[in-house]
């Protein structure tokens, strides 16, 4: 006789049989279980939470196809169902205590899941799978996660199979009788829900892994183990994330005598004689969503939080915190049901409605705020505002938000800051969805050609900087020789702001010709430029790989430039060196050649200044400030920069910039504007960039006459430049997990802040000083849940923090060098994380484990160069010697 293991390898070596085949009359008696856990992803799994179901299967043929023997029906029967704890558990934290399985699952629920599954196997395959209709989702799920187990193939290779988990990739590694499948979740086909934040820093990092391994015996399965991995983290603190880990296991326990064969030709006539109510089905998940029996209606939900979303409470994380649970139920209401707050809500209290409404991005939530704003109406600018930079920042916008903005644009808009806010704003979502390849959609092609169109067309120097803030924040290739003409033709804060927006580029945009003209820009070999101009365009020939010889006469210009630019320049270099910036190895070997490093370049006096430094250094991201400062030579503030860039291995994100720029204010101090500013209007306002998105630039006066008014009636105030609640991190995944259940991850992360910025003049003092003032407060919520209908089981994390970060610049200009002290200031920070782990039957009954942490970051005054230090003694040690004297 020869051995059954030797018959087995035989026939799939020579090609008998590509799967798993049973023997006739025989009743194959398996022992099931389907554990789940979620937990933190470094945790234990003896800790976690999660649940086991277990069972007994039975499994038998009912036919075979007489023409080919790899085709069998194969019926599958669910016995003796238990659902149990994962871990063991005090009686006092099981819910599970004292319940039947009849109880926890419910009876019509039970008897559905018991009812026998057939399927037809083609060569390992699952062709065909059988159940009866109208089944609960959630029980044919389970089924369907058993079935998939029995699919496998005999032989080593690749292949695209479906399965519950839809249309996988899928690998097989057979060795005698061992076969390991390994299922790509990566590659699926399956509808779920899922999106993701827009720039990878603020996102959420995933891994998904799936393996089988098959013991076989006598040419038919002895013991299958399935495992599946899923990971979550916040890419930004990789400490924060969970895991779910979904095992499956079925065990041979007997052979038993069993019914005999079915006798027929074709499969339908077998199906027929079984049971003529089964039905074919997708083996495929079917969608499966618990409903919420007692939630709160979104009226009612907001008047529970609403204290939290004063305006007085708004840098708190309180109030971010509030922001993503209202978010969160927005996500799941009717367009009247947003409408109704929107119509029923205070003044004050309305733009932290709208930010939400926005920010929610479902169709629904986008109809509603439409409608109830009027852009004809400049009355309620100030909500038009909140709700375009809520667009501005949306984490996943879509083609029909951008087409919208475009077509209010076309129309009547009866504020013009709104207008130039539409299009601004339309920059940003143009970007956005070409990051994510959506350029050629139509909604995209036509708002790029729109704004190219009328910045070719533009005559008024406001229309011409509305459309170059609109491209700054798109970033479009084709628009870079636009931007070159108006950088290097254009006027005053034209050219300025062209250039500024090719600094936004990416190095790898910026060809030979765009370096040509920031080094005609720099040198001047075609007209006079301002300072503020010729400063950016040497910042963007550093930065964008320069050659050794567009180094050295930068260099070599240095102490032929206006007496601040000197400065400020030679201060570039020492900071490029300072930080070991990519261009620091060319100008280190420039530096070489005493022509252009000798005494007399590197000692020009002066108080422009520009230094990097690291705010953090860490195993996630590391982030770094700037703060760089350039003046006229009368001591008068040119142009002040503060830069916050996060970034991790392969990407970066602009956190945050607030610039200060003046110009025509020596009349003043009735001094001499310097060479190329002598007909400049005076002028100071803002513009700040916040999360990579360029915002409306404010103006604090504009002309001589402005200026005099508002010194004359000046409180010191700050005027605020943004403030309200923005969406930053925004993920959503669904799951379907191999053994029935489906599972979700979400992710959201909000910020409250309040950026404001001022500049004062002080003749009695003669002094000026300007402040930017940045507060902060973010909440991080997460939740990972496995909902398997009758039970639920998650994990929620929480991190919550709140700083105020300040940039103050004073200077005395009473001589020359004049003082400058600049202070770059954080207050201590409070940080807190939670974590909570539920189980939870549709009853009420629950277990929960909580833990949590609570620290406080200790306040810190940023370093600057020792040169600066020097200066604020003296500064500070100045102010009251001249107290009592005049300008």
């Amino acid at each position: 006789l020869v051995n059954s293991k030797m018959l087995f390898v035989f026939a799939f070596q020579t090609g008998h049989t590509t799967g798993p085949s049973l023997n006739n009359d025989k009743l194959y008696k398996f022992a099931y279980s389907a554990e789940v856990y979620v937990d933190r992803v470094k945790a234990s799994l003896q800790k976690s939470a999660g649940y086991r179901i277990s069972s007994g299967v039975d499994v038998n043929l009912l036919w075979r196809n007489p023409d080919n023997d790899d085709d069998q029906l194969i019926k599958i029967t669910i016995k003796d169902v238990q659902v149990e704890n994962v871990n063991e558990r005090p009686a006092a934290q099981n819910i599970f205590k004292g319940k039947s399985t009849e109880k926890i699952i419910r009876k019509e629920y039970l008897q559905a899941l018991q009812r026998p599954i057939v399927i037809e196997l083609v060569r390992g395959k699952v062709k065909t799978f059988y159940s009866y209709q109208n089944e609960p989702g959630f029980t044919q799920n389970i089924k369907r996660g058993l079935a998939s187990l029995f699919q496998l193939q005999l032989h080593s290779g690749s292949s695209r199979e479906v399965d519950i988990s839809g249309k996988c990739n899928t690998t097989y590694y057979v060795r005698q009788d061992q076969v390991t499948k390994i299922k790509d979740l990566n590659s699926c086909e399956i509808e779920k829900k899922k999106f993701t934040s827009h720039n990878q820093i603020l996102d959420v990092g995933t891994k998904g892994t799936s393996a089988t391994v098959y013991v076989l015996e006598d040419s038919f399965i002895k013991s299958i183990k399935a495992e599946e991995n899923f990971v979550f983290v916040l890419n930004y603190r990789r400490k924060t994330g969970a895991k779910i880990v979904s095992k499956q296991r079925l065990e041979l326990k007997s052979v038993q005598a069993g019914m005999g064969l079915i006798a027929a030709k074709q499969v339908a006539a077998v199906i027929k004689t079984l049971d003529p109510n089964y039905v074919a089905m997708p083996l495929e998940a079917e969608p499966v969503k618990s409903k919420c029996k007692k939630c709160p209606s979104l009226s009612e939900h907001w008047q529970s939080i609403r204290e939290h979303m004063h305006p007085d409470k708004l840098s708190k994380p309180e109030a971010a915190k509030t922001f993503l649970s209202f978010i969160q139920n927005i996500r799941k209401a009717t367009k009247e049901e947003i409408l109704k707050i929107l119509k029923s809500e205070s003044k004050e209290f309305l733009p932290q409605v709208v930010d939400a409404v926005t920010s929610a991005q479902t169709p629904e939530s986008l109809e509603a705020i439409l409608e109830f704003l009027d852009f004809k109406d400049a009355s309620t600018s100030v909500l038009q505002e909140r709700f375009l930079y809520a667009c501005g920042f949306a984490s996943h916008p879509s083609e029909t938000l951008l087409k919208s903005l475009t077509e209010k644009f076309k129309g009547d808009v009866a504020s013009e800051e709104i207008r130039e806010t539409l299009v601004i704003v339309m920059g940003a979502l143009i970007r956005k969805l070409c990051d994510r390849e959506g350029c050629k959609l139509p909604a995209v092609m036509e708002a790029r050609r729109l704004i190219l169109n009328r910045l070719e067309k533009a005559k008024k120097d406001d229309n011409v900087q509305m459309y170059l803030l609109a491209l700054k924040n798109a970033l479009l290739p084709e628009a870079i020789p636009v931007l070159l003409k108006y950088a290097e033709s254009g006027e005053g804060p034209i050219s300025s702001l062209a250039a500024t927006a090719l600094q936004r580029y990416d190095p790898s945009f910026l060809t030979k010709e765009v370096k040509e003209t920031m080094n005609r820009i720099y040198h001047q070999t075609r007209k006079i430029h301002e300072k503020t101009v010729r400063t950016t365009a040497a910042a963007i020939i550093l930065n964008s790989n320069p050659s050794y010889m567009e180094v050295k006469n930068i260099l070599l210009s240095i102490g032929e430039l206006p007496m601040e630019m000197n400065k400020y320049m030679l201060s570039m270099i020492q900071d490029i060196l300072h930080f070991e910036m990519p261009s620091s190895k060319t100008v280190r070997k420039v530096l070489k050649d005493m022509r252009a490093h000798n005494y007399d370049r590197f000692s020009k006096i002066g108080s422009s200044s520009a230094y990097t430094g690291y705010i953090t250094r860490g195993p996630d991201v590391s982030s770094t400030y700037s703060l760089d400062i350039l003046y006229s030579g009368s001591g008068i503030l040119r142009r002040s920069n503060m830069n916050i860039h996060v970034f991790d291995r392969s990407t970066e994100l602009h956190a945050i910039q607030v610039v200060i720029e003046a110009q025509g204010l020596e009349s003043i101090i009735a001094a001499t504007p310097d060479e190329g500013e002598e007909n400049l209007d005076s002028f100071a306002g803002m513009s700040a960039i916040l999360f990579d998105f360029q915002l409306r630039p404010v103006t604090f006066f504009q002309g001589y006459g402005d200026l005099m008014s508002k010194m004359l009636s000046a409180t010191g105030d700050p005027m605020n430049v943004v403030k309200g609640l923005v969406l930053l991190t925004d993920f959503l995944q669904e799951i379907q997990l191999q053994s029935g259940p489906t599972a979700s991850t979400e992710f959201m992360g909000g910020l409250a802040i309040d950026i404001s910025g001022g500049m004062e003049f002080s003749l009695w003092y003669r002094e000026s000083k300007t402040n930017v003032k940045n507060r902060v407060a973010i909440f991080v919520a997460g939740n990972t849940e496995v909902d398997s209908f009758f039970v639920k089981t998650g994990m929620e994390t929480t991190l919550e923090a709140e700083t105020a970060l300040d940039f103050i610049s004073t200077v005395q200009f009473s001589q020359y060098p004049f003082l400058v002290c600049m202070q770059m200031d954080r207050v201590d920070s409070p940080f807190r994380t939670h974590t909570t782990k539920y189980e939870s039957l549709p009853s009420g009954r629950r277990y929960t484990a909580r833990r949590g942490r609570a620290a406080t970051l200790a306040g810190n005054e940023y370093p600057l160069h020792q040169e600066n230090s020097n200066m604020c003694r003296k500064v500070f040690g100045s102010r009251s010697d001249s107290a009592g004297s005049w300008f």
